[in-house]
C-alpha cells in the first residue's frame, strides 16, 4: 500500500511534534551531578514513641492525614532506642545544615553522613517547631554546599526535583512539578506550603527541593496521605522562609514573629453575603484580643482584612504568614472593609507571645426551656464566665433543636455575642433583636466556642404572629 504525498508529510509533521516535545522534558542529571554532593543523610539515635501513640486518627476527626517523613516501621516498643532517617542540606563550606526540626527535635545523636561516606556528629544551634525547621553544625571544611534560590517567583507547573533518603536509600532523586503555591495545611499556621507531585516517602524529611536551575527552592516535610505513604501530595516549606529562620537561629538561637492580635476564619458564600461582599475574598475577624496591637489599632469583630503590607488577603491561611515573617516593632499596613466601608491603618506589630491560654465554657444546666425562633433556648451568662472569655455581655446556648441555628451549625455550649453587628447585652436583649430581625437575608451571628470565636451566617424563620 502506497501512502500519498500528504500522508507522508502529515506523518513528518507527526515526527516532528514528538521529538520537539521529547527535547523539551528536563534533563536531571546535571542538576544531581553538580548539587547532590550538598545534600546529606541523617540519622538520630533516641527514644520514640511509637506513631500510634503520638496520633490518634479517631481523635483527629481526618480521614487523610498530613504526615511527618518519621521512620516508624522500626519502632515496635514505647520508647525503645531507635534510628530515625531524615535528610538534609549543606547551606556552608564550614558545616551549617538544614532539615527538619521534627527530625531531630527528640534525638540523643545526630549523625550527619555525606555523599563520599564521611560521618559527622552534629550538634543543634536551634530548632523552630512552627516553621519545621532545624539547623545543625558539624566541624569541617570546605565541604560542598548547595546554591540558595527564592520561591517568591515560582510558578504552578515548574519541574522541581527532590534529592534525600526515602527508607534509607541515600542520595536518591524524584521530580515532579509544582501543584500549588501558598498551601495551608491544618494545625500549620506560619508556612505557605509549595505543593508538589514530586515522590517524597519517609527519609526525605528535610530533604532539600531544587528547581530546575539547580537552586534549593524549598525544604520537603509532608505529604497529604491515607496510608502515610505517598499519594501525589507532598509539600515542601519555601526556601525563603526557611532561610529567615536558619538566619535568625544561626544569630540568636531562637525565632520571632510579629503577631497582630486576631483570632480570624474564611468567609463563606453567606457570611460575604451579610458583610456586603460580592463574593468570599479577605479574612474575617472573630476576636480581637487583649493588649495586642490589634486592639490597640481598634479593630473589632466583623472587620474583614483584604490586604496586609499591600499583599492582596484571599482566605484565612494567608494572614498568619504574612504576619508571622513580619518583624516585631515594624510597622504594618492593613486595609479593612468595615460597614461596607474600606479603610486603611498602620499599627505596630509586637512579638508573638509563647503560649495562648486555653478556656473552658461551664457546664449547663439541666432544667429545659422554650426553644426560640431559631431554634435555641439560652439564658444569661454569669460574671465568671464574662471574665473568663471577656465578654461584655452575651448569652449561652442550653438547648439545641430543629431550625436555623442548628443548620447554621451552632451548638449547646456557644457563647452568641454579637448578632447583626450588633453586641448582645443580655437575653432579653437577644430575643428582642431575633423578633424584629428581618429574613429576606442572611444574618451574621459571632459565637465563642471554647478558645475560639466564629461567625455564622443565620437564615432566620418568618416571625411567628397571633392573633
Amino acid at each position: 500500500m502506497s501512502l500519498s504525498l500528504s500522508s507522508i508529510y502529515t506523518l513528518a509533521l507527526l515526527l516532528l511534534a514528538l521529538t520537539a516535545s521529547a527535547q523539551e522534558l528536563p534533563d536531571f542529571s546535571a542538576l544531581v551531578e553538580q548539587q547532590g554532593a550538598a545534600v546529606v543523610n541523617i540519622s538520630s539515635n533516641e527514644r520514640r514513641t511509637p506513631l500510634r501513640k503520638r496520633f490518634n486518627p479517631d481523635e483527629s476527626g481526618l480521614e487523610e492525614l498530613v504526615e511527618r517523613f518519621l521512620d516508624e516501621q522500626n519502632a515496635p516498643d514505647f520508647g525503645a532506642p531507635d534510628q530515625s532517617l531524615g535528610s538534609g542540606f549543606l547551606i556552608s563550606s564550614d558545616g551549617y545544615v538544614v532539615t527538619n526540626a521534627h527530625v531531630v527535635s527528640t534525638a540523643n545523636e545526630i549523625i550527619v553522613r555525606t555523599s563520599d561516606r564521611r560521618e559527622f556528629t552534629a550538634s543543634v544551634v536551634g530548632t523552630d517547631a512552627p516553621s519545621d525547621i532545624a539547623l545543625l553544625k558539624i566541624d569541617g571544611a570546605d565541604l560542598p554546599m548547595v546554591d540558595i534560590g527564592s520561591a517568591a517567583t515560582l510558578k504552578v507547573g515548574a519541574w522541581v526535583l527532590a534529592i534525600g533518603s526515602p527508607f534509607g536509600f541515600e542520595h536518591s532523586a524524584t521530580a515532579g512539578i509544582v501543584s500549588a503555591i501558598g498551601r495551608s495545611l491544618p494545625s500549620e499556621n506560619y508556612v505557605p506550603f509549595i505543593q508538589t507531585d514530586v515522590a517524597i516517602n519517609p527519609g526525605n524529611s528535610g530533604g532539600p527541593l531544587f528547581a530546575l536551575d539547580g537552586q534549593v527552592i524549598g525544604v520537603n516535610s509532608q505529604i497529604y496521605s491515607r496510608t502515610g505513604g505517598f499519594m501525589g501530595l507532598s509539600f515542601a516549606i519555601p526556601i525563603d522562609v526557611a532561610m529567615d529562620v536558619v538566619e535568625q537561629l544561626r544569630t540568636s538561637g531562637r525565632v520571632t514573629r510579629g503577631w497582630l492580635g486576631v483570632m480570624v476564619q474564611d468567609l463563606t458564600r453567606e457570611l460575604a453575603e451579610t458583610f456586603g461582599l460580592d463574593q468570599p475574598r479577605g479574612t474575617l475577624v472573630t476576636q480581637v484580643l487583649a493588649n495586642s496591637p490589634a486592639q490597640q489599632a481598634k479593630l473589632r469583630a466583623g472587620d474583614v482584612i483584604l490586604a496586609f503590607n499591600q499583599q492582596e488577603i484571599t482566605a484565612s491561611g494567608d494572614l498568619p504568614p504574612l504576619v508571622g515573617s513580619a518583624r516585631a516593632g515594624s510597622i504594618a499596613s492593613l486595609q479593612l472593609l468595615r460597614h461596607g466601608k474600606v479603610l486603611d491603618l498602620e499599627l505596630e506589630l509586637a512579638a508573638l507571645p509563647d503560649e495562648d491560654p486555653l478556656i473552658r465554657a461551664e457546664p449547663m444546666s439541666a432544667q429545659p426551656q422554650p426553644l426560640n425562633r431559631i431554634g435555641v433556648a439560652v439564658r444569661d451568662t454569669k460574671p465568671a464566665q464574662r471574665e473568663r472569655f471577656d465578654l461584655s455581655g452575651a448569652v449561652i446556648i442550653e438547648q439545641l433543636g430543629d431550625g436555623a441555628a442548628q443548620q447554621a451549625g451552632l451548638r449547646v455550649g456557644d457563647f452568641i455575642l454579637e448578632f447583626d453587628g450588633a453586641e448582645i447585652r443580655d437575653r432579653l436583649h437577644f430575643e428582642q433583636l431575633l423578633e424584629t430581625a428581618a429574613t429576606e437575608r442572611a444574618i451574621a451571628v459571632l459565637v465563642q466556642r471554647e478558645q475560639s470565636r466564629l461567625f455564622y451566617a443565620l437564615r432566620l424563620p418568618p416571625a411567628i404572629s397571633t392573633p
